[in-house]
């Protein structure tokens, strides 16, 4: 497993590929056979609700690997995970040493006793396991010189920051508009500036700080829209353009088969007044009610009545060396929304691509305006998150 993350550019730290070595990852995963315990990108379910969705996990390697690189981890270090597995306390208990202490909590008290019993058996009795709502954070044994969040949140609540060291780090997979981003903020005094951001996916925070999308049924159970934000969508008038002709656009901006574009996604996620996500299955692909999309989601911009999306893009050769960004709108205002998206594309291709990418800053909700930088602000219970960008010439489009 840890050669693989090797080759592959994921495992760039000696001392997480050293943790990794030593921790073994099957005393977290009982049950679970060894080839899906150390698969690199494999997440164990460890507990699904009475529906069966996941309620806790022990996440993949990939991604706790990226997270530990994230936080800088040294011997000495006081650290708060938040949401136990105990696998991944484990490991920072690895990296801080004897000398750094680590604590872990979780709301769920099943979750909490089965990481304990885990951390026992494998000989890392010294992580503290805390039964609590991590809305609060672990004030008993803060300040912390880290604090890695191992679920999906939708806020960063005040006792993360107040328990927080004056130079400390939070790693988060934060959720932002419907897109959720590993990112490691930098306590710069009352702000959080970030350092880095990734891609990743986490079972959502339960507790006082669950917060749903909202989900809106375009056509049953096979076309949904997944909005983050408070937005007044004429659902009935989405649905009816759905059904009707589109719009198609081509963008003349490229990528490669192995490039990664997620700069493009935070890019439109950030610029766009009307931003959601739009899923669908496999037949609703198939039957041609919306066109090829990833099942997974695509992104999409609202407008009154009028849906555009992002559709797979096309391979321009027959060896599939380069491929096109595209877009489909459905509705009245089809034509314009269709060219505002591709405007979008190319404007990230032209001004962002090659740049420096998008910086991220928290700031409590109660702080001046003055302390805020200039991009696109997104409200949150707590803190306002603002993301910006700097202009870097240099794209391939036309």
């Amino acid at each position: 497993m840890v050669e693989h993350m090797k080759e592959q550019g994921w495992l760039r730290s000696d001392e997480v590929a050293a943790a990794l070595t030593r921790v073994p990852r099957e005393m977290f995963t009982p049950g679970t056979p060894l080839e899906t315990v150390y698969a690199a990108e494999t997440v164990v379910i460890t507990k699904r609700d009475e529906h069966g969705a996941p309620m806790s996990s022990v996440s993949a390697p990939r991604i706790q690997a990226l997270m530990l690189q994230q936080a800088h981890l040294y011997p000495g270090m006081k650290v708060l995970e938040i949401g136990s597995g105990g696998y991944n306390a484990a490991l920072i208990a690895e990296l801080v040493g004897p000398g750094g202490e680590v604590t872990t909590v979780d709301i769920d008290a099943e979750v909490v006793g089965r990481a304990r019993e885990c951390l026992t058996a494998a000989g890392y009795e010294r992580v503290r396991v805390v039964l609590a709502d991590a809305e609060h954070g672990v004030p008993e044994f803060a300040p912390y010189d880290r604090i890695i969040v191992t679920v999906g949140a939708w806020d960063i609540p005040p006792a993360w920051i107040d328990q927080l060291t004056d130079d400390g780090m939070i790693v988060v997979p934060l959720r932002m508009r419907g897109l959720t981003r590993s990112v490691a903020f930098i306590r710069d005094g009352i702000r959080l500036v970030s350092s880095d951001h990734e891609m990743c996916g986490f079972v959502p925070m339960q507790g006082i700080g669950a917060r749903a999308e909202q989900v809106v049924e375009l056509h049953g159970e096979d076309v949904h829209l997944r909005v983050d934000e408070a937005q007044a969508l004429d659902t009935d008038g989405l649905r009816e353009a759905l059904k009707g002709a589109r719009v198609e656009r081509w963008s003349g901006v490229t990528v490669g088969p192995m490039e990664s574009f997620d700069g493009l996604d935070m890019w439109l996620m950030s610029a766009a007044d009307s931003f959601a996500l739009l899923t669908a299955t496999s037949d609703a692909i198939d039957d041609g009610l919306v066109g090829p999309v990833a099942v997974a989601g695509t992104k999409a911009i609202v407008s009154g009545t009028t849906l555009a999306y992002r559709v797979k893009p096309r391979a321009l050769d027959v060896k599939r060396t380069r491929f096109e960004f595209g877009v489909l709108a459905h509705g009245p205002d089809a034509d314009r929304l269709a060219k505002y998206f591709i405007d979008l594309i190319k404007a990230w291709d032209r001004e962002h691509r090659h740049g420096p990418g998008s910086q991220l800053t928290a700031i409590p909700v109660s702080a001046s305006p003055r302390d805020f930088p200039a991009g696109r602000l997104i409200d949150k219970q707590h803190v306002q998150v603002v993301i910006s960008w700097s202009r870097h010439g240099g794209g391939n489009g036309p």
